[in-house]
């Protein structure tokens, strides 16, 4: 009995160290598969990433050699893509309408001034609803990372410049910042500016990025080359014809501390405000987002979500505010642009690279906000609330229904809340 215990003992110490041998063994892989998501979930791109030189220029690239003005206008607009939708289209069904009734219709319209600026300049305000994916991307790398967009605007520059693309013309005037007293001494290259020859007078400069500038130095990142209708290109930069836009255009910039600047008085006569702007600093107002949402996450904490998704709201409302707006045959405008922005709000994760490539196709956003552009809605109807609700006791009530031989089966429901057969 003394020798069968220990023999005993030894033999349950040994199946149980193979039974955790064996455990061991069926629970490693399950280990190894729930490490595994966390590795594949850090390796991809989070959205807040900066944009890298070679896409900001890809983006700059097709407005860098406009005016300053018009250029800064282009940028501010952008960041309300929606609003840029629907002044295009408004602008299309009203191209008699210029000078000073352009200034006066534009004020029964909500969009933010910036938007209602490029009115005046229509074959740019068609280039950024054609390219509405552009417009949306340029807008968001201007709001998350605006000196490097304004740092990329002179680095392209000085290279149409150095390949000879970039002169003084009859059109606009080429010149260097002058240097602030803070600055002076300090070996920074001078900024250059282009301005229209008549501030009043805009010639819109149309050139193949890709030609411009020289050998494109990011081929991973072709930009896009836009004209507008009707215009042929006689040299590498040429213009379209000069539309004039009065005081219009009040966008300016401050290249030294990369700032987007106000002409408040320009602003003030073509508004019709008597507002004055702090330090004539522009900025960015999220109430004329509309819906589309902030692609970075910085940018959208620092205009708040919960601003965003009450603008989206106040937009919807304005618009059902304003029936037949723009429409000779009574269509409600309004609705259609308020309509599409679910469709846009979705649309902001495409990436911009395949519609550089020159390709013509249908923009599943365009055709979206076409149809519900050109959508009859369905006349209005109005019903009784309780017409059609049938009484409690009825609703209950049970039916009876033949069976063989001249037999009924009656069905209902008994009080305990199940079905019961007879």
């Amino acid at each position: 009995m003394k020798v069968r215990t220990p023999i005993a003992v030894r033999r349950l110490a040994l199946c149980a160290a193979q039974l955790m041998l064996v455990l061991g063994l069926a629970t490693a892989p399950v280990r190894a598969q729930d490490a595994t998501p966390p590795a594949q979930t850090q390796s991809q791109p989070s959205p807040e990433q900066e944009l890298p030189e070679g896409r900001i220029e890809q983006l700059i690239a097709p407005i860098a050699l406009y005016p300053d003005p018009l250029l800064t206008q282009v940028l501010m607009a952008s960041t309300y893509p929606l609003e840029v939708v629907e002044a295009a289209r408004w602008s299309h069904d009203n191209p008699s309408v210029t000078g000073q009734a352009l200034q006066d219709a534009v004020q029964a319209q909500s969009w933010d001034p910036s938007v209602k600026a490029l009115t005046a300049v229509p074959q740019t305000l068609q280039m950024m609803s054609d390219k509405l994916d552009w417009t949306q991307q340029l807008g968001d790398a201007f709001l998350a990372q605006q000196q490097d967009v304004l740092d990329a605007v002179q680095k392209l520059r000085a290279e149409a410049q150095a390949a000879g693309n970039l002169q003084s013309t009859p059109q606009q005037i080429v010149t260097t910042a002058p240097t602030p007293i803070g600055v002076a001494g300090t070996g920074a290259e001078q900024p250059i500016v282009i301005e229209p020859i008549n501030p009043d007078v805009y010639y819109v400069p149309v050139y193949n990025p890709a030609v411009a500038y020289g050998a494109w130095n990011f081929p991973a990142y072709p930009p896009f080359y836009w004209s507008p209708p009707g215009v042929v290109a006689s040299n590498v930069v040429s213009f379209a014809a000069g539309v004039a836009v009065g005081s219009a255009i009040w966008g300016g910039c401050d290249w030294w501390h990369h700032n987007v600047i106000i002409n408040v008085n320009r602003y003030n006569v073509f508004n019709r405000t008597n507002v004055n702007i702090t330090n004539n600093i522009w900025s960015h107002n999220p109430e004329h987002r509309g819906n589309v949402p902030y692609r970075n996450a910085a940018v959208a904490e620092r205009f708040g979500r919960a601003n965003e998704v009450a603008a989206g709201e106040a937009f919807r409302d304005r618009f059902d505010e304003r029936p037949n707006v723009s429409r000779p045959d009574g269509r409600d405008a309004g609705r259609a642009a308020r309509d599409a922005v679910p469709a846009f709000a979705g649309h902001a994760s495409r990436d911009v690279a395949p519609d550089f490539a020159g390709e013509r196709k249908v923009d599943p956003i365009r055709r979206n906000a076409d149809r519900q552009f050109d959508r009859v809605m369905p006349e209005r109807r109005s019903f009784a609330p309780w017409a059609n609700v049938r009484p409690r006791a009825q609703a209950f009530r049970p039916t009876a229904r033949a069976m063989g031989g001249g037999r009924f089966r009656v069905s209902g429901f008994h009080a305990g809340g199940g079905r019961r057969r007879l």
